[in-house]
C-alpha cells in the first residue's frame, strides 16, 4: 500500500432520477435545506449532464469512464427478458474490451479503501475487485486506520416509480413508512409545457418534491457523520443524480430534462464556498476526476476528462445517447455545448412514445394517452405524441430551456447546426462503436453461441532463488523468503485474493506479488473481468521453513 499523507478523502451521494429541483439551482418550491449548505460551502455546476437518459447506460459510464456505446452498455436492460418480447437478445452482460476496469480498481490499488452503498446498475454485475465493501453496509468507517477513503452512498427513492406509489420505497426500504400524505401544494408545482395541467400530474410531481426532501434529510445524515467522525475538513464531498427526472419526454431522452443533472462539490480548504460554475461537465468526467484528485494513475484509454484539480480541462461539448430501452429499440444521438442542443433521430418514422412497459405506470404517461384519445390534448402538449420526428432537431437551450421550437429548419441557425452536425459525427466516430451494430450481433460477438465467457481460474506461481518461477504450485514448503505472483490466462483479467478463511472474507486487489517471510500462509483468489463469469476459487498453501 503506497503512503496515504495528505490524501484527501472522497465522498460521492448519488441519487436517482433527478433534476436541479433544489433551492441552490433556484428552485423556491424545493425544501432542501442541507443540499442547499452544502452549496453554500462548495460550488454548484450549472452544466453537467448525464451521458444518457436512463440509469444502466449512464452508470455504465460513470463507473468505466467510458462512452456506453463504446464498450457495448448503450441499450438498456440487458440482463432482463420480457415475455412478451423473446426474441429479444437478452439476457447478458455487456463485455467491455479487455483493458477496461472500474476506476475504483486504481483507486484500490493507489491504497485507498472503496466502498459502495450499495446500488450498482452497471449493466454488468460489480466485479469483486471494483470495492473493498459493496453491500448495504459499505461504510468509510470500516478502513484501517489512516487509510483515505472513497466512498460512494445511493440513494433510491427519488427513481420514478415512486411518484406513483411506495414501490421502491417497499422494495428496498421496509422498514419506512409507506403512504405517506403530500406535503407540496400541488397547485404550487410549476409544469413543463409539454405535459397537461391536471390533478394528476400536479399531484405525482408534488410527490417527487416530497422524496427530494427525504433524500435531503439523507444527505444530512451523512455530512454529519462526516462531521461526527471529525473528517470534514479532509474530505471533498460530490453530489449528483445519474439522470433528470422521471417524467414524459424526461428521463430516457437527451432533452435536458433527461440528462441535465444537479452537480454540487465541496472542497474545504481549495474551492471559495458559495460559487456557481457553468462549466460544461460529462458525468462521464466524474470518475478521472476523482482519480486526478487522489493522484492516482489515470490510464490514457479513459473518455472522460478531470473537472477539477491539477489536471483540469474544460470541455467544449457534452454528448448523450438513446438506443434500446426495455422492450423498444430506438436510436437518438446529441451533442450540446453551453448554448445549443442538436439532436439526430436515426428513425424518423417512429412516434416519440414506443412501448416500454415499465413507463406506462406513471400517471402522467397515462393522463397523456388518456387525453390524447379523448382530443383534449393541443399545441406543446402534443410534441411527445407524434408519429414522426424530425431527422435533427436543433435548440437554444438558453432562451428555449424546454427545448420546444425546433430551428433545424430555421436559415438564421445554419451555422450552428452545420457546426454541430460535424462535432456529432466526430464523436461517433470516435466512440460509437456499437451504435450500428445490431444488438444480436454485438451479443453474439461478446457471448459466442449465447454463453456468457468465464475469466481463467488463477493459478500460484512461487520465486525463490531456487525457483525461477517456471511453474505454478498449490503448495510448497521453502526455507527462504518467497514471493508468489497469480496469474490468469483470460485477457484483461483482475485477481481477487484473501487469506482469511470463511464464507464471506475481505477479498484484497492483486497488485503485486505476496511476500512470504515466515511461518503459513493459505491463499484463495478468484480472477474476473467485467461481463465475464467469475473464475472458480482456487487455493493454495505455502510454509516458510525456519532456518
Amino acid at each position: 500500500m503506497k503512503a496515504t499523507t495528505n490524501r484527501p478523502n472522497i465522498l460521492w451521494i448519488s441519487l436517482e432520477d433527478t433534476s436541479p429541483r433544489f433551492g441552490c439551482y433556484g428552485d423556491t418550491l424545493a425544501r432542501t435545506p442541507f443540499i442547499d449548505e452544502l452549496a453554500a460551502a462548495g460550488t454548484v455546476y450549472s452544466n453537467a449532464f448525464a451521458t444518457a437518459g436512463l440509469c444502466s447506460p449512464s452508470r455504465s459510464a460513470i463507473i468505466t469512464s467510458m462512452y456506453p456505446t463504446a464498450i457495448g452498455a448503450h441499450h438498456m436492460r440487458t440482463e432482463h427478458v420480457n415475455k412478451f418480447t423473446p426474441e429479444l437478445p437478452t439476457p447478458y452482460f455487456a463485455v467491455p474490451p479487455a483493458h477496461v476496469k472500474t476506476f475504483t480498481e486504481y483507486m484500490r490499488a493507489e491504497g485507498y479503501f472503496c466502498t459502495n452503498n450499495w446500488k450498482t446498475d452497471y449493466q454488468f454485475p460489480s466485479p469483486l475487485t471494483a470495492w473493498d465493501e459493496d453491500g448495504r453496509e459499505a461504510h468509510w468507517r470500516h478502513r484501517e486506520t489512516g487509510q483515505p477513503f472513497f466512498a460512494v452512498f445511493n440513494h433510491m427513492l427519488t427513481h420514478e416509480s415512486s411518484m406513483w406509489g411506495d414501490m421502491i420505497r417497499k422494495a428496498y426500504y421496509p422498514d419506512m413508512v409507506t403512504d405517506r400524505p403530500l406535503i407540496t401544494d400541488p397547485d404550487q408545482v410549476k409544469l413543463p409545457p409539454y405535459l397537461p395541467d391536471t390533478p394528476k400530474i400536479r399531484e405525482s410531481i408534488a410527490r417527487y418534491y416530497d422524496l427530494i426532501a427525504e433524500a435531503d434529510k439523507f444527505v444530512g445524515a451523512l455530512l454529519r457523520q462526516l462531521e461526527e467522525d471529525g473528517l470534514a475538513d479532509n474530505t471533498i464531498v460530490f453530489l449528483w443524480s445519474d439522470h433528470g427526472e422521471g417524467l414524459p419526454r424526461a428521463k430516457r431522452w437527451p432533452y435536458d430534462a433527461g440528462i441535465r443533472v444537479p452537480l454540487i462539490v465541496r472542497w474545504p480548504g481549495v474551492m471559495e464556498p458559495g460559487q456557481v460554475n457553468d462549466t460544461l461537465v460529462s458525468l462521464i468526467d466524474l470518475g478521472p476526476t476523482v482519480l486526478s484528485l487522489a493522484g492516482a494513475a489515470m490510464p490514457s484509454h479513459l473518455q472522460g476528462q478531470p473537472f477539477l484539480g491539477a489536471h483540469a480541462k474544460p470541455r467544449d461539448y457534452i454528448f448523450a445517447t438513446r438506443d434500446r430501452y426495455d422492450e423498444s429499440y430506438d436510436m437518438v444521438r446529441a451533442a450540446r455545448d453551453k448554448r445549443y442542443k442538436y439532436i439526430r433521430n436515426y428513425y424518423p418514422e417512429k412516434p416519440y412514445l414506443q412501448w416500454i412497459q415499465f413507463s406506462h405506470q406513471h400517471p402522467a404517461f397515462q393522463e397523456l394517452w388518456r387525453l390524447e384519445l379523448s382530443g383534449q390534448l393541443e399545441g406543446d402538449q402534443r410534441l411527445l405524441m407524434q408519429n414522426t420526428r424530425p431527422v435533427e432537431e436543433l435548440y437554444d437551450c438558453v432562451n428555449d430551456p424546454y427545448e420546444i421550437r425546433n430551428l433545424a429548419v430555421d436559415p438564421s441557425y445554419r451555422v450552428d447546426l452545420e457546426r454541430l452536425r460535424t462535432v456529432l459525427d466526430d464523436w461517433r466516430d470516435k466512440y460509437d462503436v456499437w451504435g450500428d451494430i445490431p444488438e444480436d450481433r454485438m451479443v453474439a460477438q461478446m457471448w459466442p453461441g449465447g454463453v456468457q465467457p468465464q475469466t481463467a481460474a488463477p493459478i500460484f506461481i512461487p520465486i525463490n532463488s531456487e525457483l525461477p518461477g517456471r511453474s505454478g504450485v498449490t503448495q510448497g514448503e521453502y526455507g527462504e523468503p518467497t514471493a508468489i505472483l497469480l496469474h490468469s490466462a483470460t485477457q484483461g483479467a483482475s485477481i481477487a485474493y484473501t487469506t482469511e478463511e470463511g464464507t464471506n472474507p475481505s477479498w484484497k486487489l492483486y497488485t503485486k506479488p505476496i511476500i512470504l517471510s515466515k511461518g503459513t500462509l493459505l491463499i484463495r483468489a478468484k480472477a474476473v473481468r467485467i461481463g465475464y463469469k467469475d473464475s472458480g476459487e482456487t487455493t493454495a498453501s505455502f510454509v516458510i521453513i525456519a532456518l
